[in-house]
């Protein structure tokens, strides 16, 4: 038996790729004479936790993990596509230390290859069932209301602050779309296809939410926690974070205006001591969603080995995300 999510990560890592690869292969069709080395390397890189989660899932509810790898390799599909589309928006010119696909591929191509990865997945899914469908359609239409949500633009964020618009809601939808989405199809899939009844499946797609939530908050906690060590705040920086850092230290609003205004500032007093503040509370919020993951499923968990293991999941994934380490324990 595994004793971590990360062990079972490897273990299922061979069958997982192959199946992946193999579902993309056969979306990209005549497409795949573009691809080069390269490229394929950029698409089929990554942890693929996603995919892992869900075929845990199916294993803890006693279903078959043959069954759950092409649904594990959809859900790996749309998170390629997800972090296609997010590069070229972003215009982050690297990935996972490889070149952005649509450095390569020009901004039309990546964003069409990224809708056609998004709309084959759909496809897939629908012929293997209905359900199936309807979950992963729901969730590419939700990440995608994330990633709109976004305020990543500083002078758009500017205003959205002068407003009043930034708030501990705005946050919420964010984490919620942005991550929580997909982790809670993934589980919620991985109930399907151990053929649980439908309250299981909401029970299991929750888990999945609130693991999602906890790695985006963690996600963010990183950057914070990079602006505290650099003792700098520059102007690009606040987009992504002032969600965040107003919704847990709602008075640092203020000088996130300033930080905007100015295009740089120096962490150093009172802004220090807030982003400090900020760190912590994060750091409580993630271990409170974890918790919160593992209540939303306590009824449906087998008493064997692998209900021990999905007990633990939430802190082991949060731990392979944040190799510095964040000191989480499982309760």
């Amino acid at each position: 038996m595994f004793a971590r999510f990360q062990d079972y990560v490897e273990y299922l890592k061979p069958s997982l790729e192959q199946a992946f690869t193999s579902h993309l292969a056969g979306l990209l069709g005549d497409l795949a004479p573009r691809e080069t080395d390269l490229k394929k390397k950029i698409l089929t890189g990554g942890k693929k936790i996603r995919g892992s989660l869900l075929c845990l899932v199916t294993a803890a509810l006693g279903g078959s993990v043959e069954g759950a790898l092409p649904r594990a390799a959809a859900v790996e599909l749309i998170q390629t596509a997800t972090l296609i589309h997010d590069d070229f928006v972003d215009q982050h010119r690297l990935r996972r230390n490889l070149p952005a696909l649509w450095t390569l591929e020009g901004a039309r191509g990546a964003v069409l290859l990224g809708d056609i990865i998004f709309a084959s997945a759909i496809h897939m899914m629908n012929e293997l069932g209905r359900e199936d469908g309807l979950i992963v359609s729901r969730a590419i239409a939700e990440v995608s209301r994330g990633a709109y949500h976004e305020l990543l633009n500083p002078s758009l964020l500017l205003e959205e602050m002068e407003a009043g618009r930034v708030d501990a809601a705005l946050y919420e939808k964010v984490i919620f779309l942005k991550t929580g989405v997909l982790f809670g199809a993934a589980c919620e899939l991985g109930a399907v296809a151990a053929k649980a009844d439908h309250q299981a499946q909401e029970n299991w797609r929750r888990y999945g939410v609130r693991i999602g939530e906890a790695y985006q908050i963690a996600d963010d906690l990183q950057e914070v926690e990079r602006c505290v060590l650099t003792g700098s705040l520059r102007g690009e920086e606040v987009a992504p974070l002032a969600p965040a850092l107003v919704s847990v230290v709602g008075e640092m609003g203020p000088w996130l205006l300033e930080a905007l205004r100015r295009k740089s500032s120096a962490l150093t007093g009172e802004l220090l001591e807030h982003f400090q503040t900020a760190a912590a509370l994060m750091k409580g919020e993630v271990e409170r969603r974890l918790r919160s993951a593992v209540g939303e499923i306590e009824g449906d968990l087998p008493a064997d080995d692998y209900g021990r293991l999905m007990r633990k999941t939430p802190w082991d994934l949060i731990q392979m995300f944040n190799e510095a380490g964040l000191p989480v324990s499982p309760p």
